[in-house]
């Protein structure tokens, strides 16, 4: 029989480290910091098409309104599930595509063509939304409790020029703290990233 092999995290700890749903440890901890989700560039100009996104476990659609503020909002409209990546990014707000409930960039219908003029069923409806800056090339979102959001961090780099500014990014299929931990960790890359037959 092969000895029992020992790892720094049980299978338990490893799981609570990695998971950053909503309703987790670690997922609770990181909603609290302003995250850089997505390049400026990418939602290029206002009522362009919306992007689907992940984040933290949710799926969620970015888009760029009329007025060039960008929202953050859950991805299935509430009334029938239709995706809302498919939604009418016009005037204003994301209309979907199914029955064309309309939401602004705070999460609020804000129009509702099946209802008569005289209703105010649009006002009962609010989806997932969460706040969002655009600074620096990049967007940042907060996913976190409102009363506890803190100011978005000043690093230098976000209020300089474009041209004296390269933004990046780099999908990494790996839980953020395992990255950061593995990018600090500089005694194994002689190992883990040396070729063997050198």
């Amino acid at each position: 029989a092969r000895p029992q092999e020992r790892s720094i995290l049980n299978a338990h700890d490893n799981e609570l480290l990695t998971q950053t749903s909503r309703g987790t440890p670690t997922g609770g901890y990181l909603r609290r910091f302003w995250t850089p989700f997505l390049l400026s560039r990418e939602l290029p100009a206002p009522d362009s098409a919306p992007m689907r996104v992940q984040l933290m476990g949710e799926a969620l659609v970015a888009f760029r309104d009329t007025n060039g503020r960008v929202g953050l909002v859950q991805a299935a409209c509430p009334h029938r599930r239709a995706s809302l990546f498919w939604g009418r990014n016009e005037e204003g707000g994301l209309r979907c595509v199914y029955h064309g409930w309309k939401y602004d960039v705070t999460g609020a219908c804000v129009d509702m063509p099946s209802e008569p003029e005289a209703s105010n069923f649009k006002d009962k409806v609010k989806i997932t939304a969460y706040p969002t800056v655009d600074r620096g090339g990049v967007i940042w979102a907060y996913l976190g409790p409102r009363d506890e959001m803190p100011e978005l961090p000043e690093f230098p780099w976000l209020d300089l020029p474009d041209a004296y500014r390269y933004v990046t990014k780099r999908i990494e299929t790996t839980n953020w703290v395992q990255a950061l931990e593995g990018g600090i960790d500089s005694a194994h890359s002689n190992f883990l990233h040396a070729r063997l037959d050198a």
